[in-house]
This record gives C-alpha cells, sequence and structure tokens, in this order.
C-alpha cells in the first residue's frame, strides 16, 4: 500500500527548529521521524496520515553515546548498529547492547533508533522492556525550551502510548550507574531468528559487598500490556546470590502473576514457559556479568 497524501516534508539542522516546525501544525498533523522502521508502515497501511513529515536524521546533537562515571547518556537518534558495536557498554549496560544486536534484521539494526523505538513503544518491541529495566530517565523538550525528565516506568504508558506530547521531542535517555556491581542482560524468543519477541525478558542486578542482590529490576516484552516490570521476581531476586534456586523461583513468580495472552504464535501456557525459561538464563547472565564487573 502507498501512504496518503504528505503534503510538507522537513528536515530541520536543530532541535528547535524541528520543534518551531511541528508548532506550526494542530495536533496529529506533524509527526517526527527517527528511522522510519514502524512509523513507515503504518504510513503505508494509513494508520495514520501526517500531513507534516519531520525528519529528525540531520539533527547531529540527537545522536551519540556518552558514559562517565555516575550515568550513561544515548541520544534519541543513536542506532541500534552503534550500540550493539559500543564495547563500552558492558557490565550493568550490557544489555543494550544484547537487544540492539537482535532487534529486527540488518536494515532495521543500521537505520533504527532507541528514541525511535520507545516514543512508538510498540506491544512486542525489545528496547522499551530494556530501558524499563534499567531504569532510564527520557529527556524531553518542547517548543520555547521548556524541558523535563520522565522516569522510563511513567513515560511507557500502554502500547502505542506514551507520556510524550504533541510538540516535545524526546532528546535522549539518561541511565543512573549503579552504586558498586552491576550487570544487566537481555534475551527474547521469536518465531525466527531476530523476529519480534513472542516473549523477550531483561534482568538488571546490583550486588553488595557480600555479592548478594541488592536491587534488581526485570522487564518484559511481547505480553499484550506491553513492556512492564515484572515486579514479582525482582521481590524474589532481592537478598538472593543469584543462586539456581532463588532464580527459579523468582521466573516461577514472574509467569504466575503475568497477564499472559494467547495468540496464533503462542498459547498461554508457551508463554509461561517462556517467561521462566528465558528468565532464567537471562537473570543467571546478569548475576555472572555484575560478579564480574568492577566497582
Amino acid at each position: 500500500m502507498f501512504p496518503a497524501n504528505i503534503e510538507h516534508y522537513s528536515r530541520p539542522a536543530t532541535i528547535d527548529e524541528a520543534l518551531a516546525t511541528s508548532a506550526r501544525f494542530e495536533d496529529g498533523e506533524a509527526m517526527f521521524i527517527a528511522g522510519g522502521q514502524s512509523l513507515m508502515q503504518a504510513m503505508k497501511s494509513r494508520m495514520t496520515r501526517p500531513r507534516c513529515l519531520i525528519d529528525l536524521q540531520a539533527i547531529a546533537e540527537l545522536r551519540g553515546i556518552c558514559p562517565d562515571a555516575n550515568a550513561l547518556s544515548i541520544g534519541a537518534m543513536t542506532r541500534y548498529a552503534t550500540i550493539a558495536a559500543d564495547e563500552r557498554l558492558s557490565g550493568y549496560f550490557a544489555a543494550l547492547r544484547d537487544a540492539a544486536s537482535h532487534v529486527g534484521d540488518r536494515q532495521v539494526r543500521n537505520r533504527g533508533t532507541i528514541g525511535g523505538s520507545c516514543c512508538w513503544n510498540y506491544v512486542a518491541s525489545c528496547m522499551p522492556a530494556v530501558v524499563l529495566a534499567l531504569g532510564a530517565e527520557m529527556q524531553l523538550r518542547a517548543a520555547g525550551g521548556a524541558s523535563r525528565s520522565v522516569a522510563a516506568e511513567d513515560f511507557l504508558i500502554a502500547p502505542l502510548e506514551t507520556a510524550r506530547t504533541e510538540h516535545e521531542i524526546l532528546l535522549g535517555l539518561r541511565f543512573q550507574a549503579p552504586a558498586g556491581r552491576g550487570g544487566s542482560a537481555y534475551q527474547k524468543w521469536g518465531l525466527v531468528k531476530d523476529a519480534l519477541p513472542v516473549v523477550g525478558v531483561c534482568v538488571a542486578v546490583t550486588l553488595d559487598a557480600a555479592g548478594r542482590c541488592a536491587s534488581a529490576r526485570v522487564g518484559l516484552a511481547g505480553l499484550s500490556a506491553g513492556a512492564h516490570r515484572a515486579t514479582a521476581a525482582e521481590q524474589v531476586l532481592l537478598g538472593s546470590a543469584g543462586d539456581a534456586a532463588a532464580i527459579a523461583k523468582a521466573f516461577d513468580a514472574a509467569a504466575e502473576a503475568a497477564e499472559v495472552q494467547g495468540d496464533k504464535w503462542a498459547n498461554t501456557a508457551y508463554r509461561q514457559n517462556l517467561i521462566r525459561t528465558l528468565g532464567q538464563a537471562v537473570a543467571t547472565s546478569a548475576f555472572a556479568r555484575a560478579a564480574g564487573s568492577k566497582e
């Protein structure tokens, strides 16, 4: 199919120029396009019909990965391929590379962006679950320079719905570095290699001086509720040493608590089993990465 007529196309060089262009249109008439891997499909099916497309590709300040001693910042227009190739993303931030390495196919990884994925917030996307588990802060700016920071769990409201307003741009994501040793991991199961997740699991943990879990965050992908935290698993992991029994108990609890749908790809029992098996593998990897990280 072909998209409906697009009356205006803009390729601004700055964030302010992009916001000024957006402000000239009513709500829903102008849309920012990042990598376009999801939006173009929606436009072709005429699920969305913007009068104006504002292409963010030329705005250099929206790209880049900037780690320091206290935090990691990633520009919203940073592509999956760039994230997957950055070896600085290890330990507590390793799940970002896990996910970016297996998003879609080669074209998607070279065009798709972390910000575009989070703003689209598709029900079966990898990155929203990862940024949720890592506790990202979403940095937003509106016309006139007004800026705000929104926690990922408040930003990701529901599938295809976020806290970003029509005339705001997501500038980037900021992740706080862990206090002490930390590790994370992500894994998904799809019908074919690099497919959208039928179920995806992200686990991020920090360890205290005794090697026990001081904090745990678990994100799930692929379920009807979209990206969300599995607090039942988090509660079991806290205080544990990451042993097999504790991890198995945690993801039994996650599978029981999750609102799991059945469809043509997998029934409810199969999805629950995926939560258990993937969760155990991912948590084991996250604990191992935390144990091997430097304070």
